[in-house]
């Protein structure tokens, strides 16, 4: 099986914070609850990863097909090494079958500042 490969954007010289992003699926009509399940198994590894700050998968309240995953990183390098492991891998390709299009990826800048009791993970 190849390698999922997705090119993260460098972040700006001036920042410091942890490296965030977003991921939206919409699921096939008749998919949701797979593609929920499939995403909800990302939750207890991912959380487990030592540079994993946060993750929280959200349904769109408008149109329940639609899936938001919030990630957040304390780094660009711990993002790509998080995608890069085969539970993710295996997750891309499982999830492929059950939605319309390829996920869509928006990688953030944080501005605000990082709550202290995240900080102390950072």
């Amino acid at each position: 099986m190849s390698q999922t490969r997705v090119v993260l954007p460098e972040p700006d010289a001036d920042e410091a914070g942890p490296y965030a992003h977003l991921g939206f699926a919409t699921a096939k009509p008749g998919e949701e609850d797979r593609v929920e399940e499939l995403i909800l198994g990302l939750v207890q590894p991912l959380r487990a990863e030592e540079d994993a700050i946060e993750f929280h998968v959200h349904r769109d309240r408008a149109d329940r097909r639609v899936f938001v995953i919030y990630e957040m990183f304390r780094s660009k390098e711990a993002l790509e090494k998080h995608i890069a492991q085969p539970y993710t891998q295996e997750f891309i390709r499982a999830i492929q079958p059950h939605v319309e299009g390829p996920l869509r990826q928006q990688f953030l800048r944080m501005c605000s500042e990082l709550p202290a009791a995240h900080a102390e993970r950072t």
